[in-house]
């Protein structure tokens, strides 16, 4: 009986192990065709983040819905417009010339529709699985709007009050600001990032911002 167990979860892993490397191939296939058939604007325009009018081919300004056209932008924002998010997002996926579709991103930092406590009060608590589902609840609410990219969580180990933007971070611990960084992108992201009440998580700031 153990034997046939222990087959039973060779032969498993094994053909985990080959669907995981053909999907993994299948998505490189994938991309890779998709960069071939990008030309370097375009390229360039999946880096840039925009809600108003930038440089076209020729110099030319274009607005918000010619630059998405013409495949200059990747990103926008668009706060708390549904109606916007999806004009946007449709003219992406339906009238650019690649089809990419957009990266619609907020400061969905303590909440979206649910305002929960600033980050650095939530950190007080010391409660994970508090914060992780208070991201949850914000990502529930934003992807409902058309919102799937947050600029959160903030991770800056801040030790001088005098910086403002403190407030957007779990204070001046590592360990402490590591553990809520990582509850709230579980909160944010879940298990599956194709599911749509998913929100891709963004931890920030890193290099050459604040005092920190």
């Amino acid at each position: 009986m153990e034997k046939r167990i222990i087959l039973l979860f060779i032969s498993f892993s094994f053909v985990i192990s080959v669907f995981s490397q053909v999907h993994t191939k299948k998505m490189n296939y994938f991309v890779s065709s998709l960069m071939s058939r990008m030309t370097l604007e375009e390229k360039i325009g999946q880096t840039i983040l925009s809600g108003g009018n930038i440089p076209g081919y020729n110099g030319e300004m274009l607005d918000l819905d010619g630059s998405i056209r013409a495949g200059l932008l990747g990103t926008t924002s668009v706060g708390y417009n549904y109606d916007m998010a999806v004009h946007v997002q449709k003219l992406a996926c339906e009238e650019s010339r690649l089809k990419i579709p957009l990266l619609i991103g907020l400061d969905v930092i303590h909440g979206y529709q649910t305002i929960f406590p600033i980050p650095l009060a939530s950190s007080c608590s010391w409660n994970m699985p508090l914060i992780e589902q208070s991201a949850r609840i914000a990502a529930d609410e934003a992807t409902a709007f058309g919102v799937n990219w947050t600029w959160s969580p903030m991770v800056d180990i801040c030790r001088d009050c005098r910086w403002g933007r403190i407030a957007e971070g779990g204070g001046e611990d590592p360990y402490l600001g590591g553990q809520i960084a990582a509850a709230m992108v579980r909160g944010y992201q879940g298990n599956n990032l194709a599911a749509g009440n998913t929100l891709l998580a963004c931890v920030k700031h890193f290099a050459l911002y604040g005092a920190a």
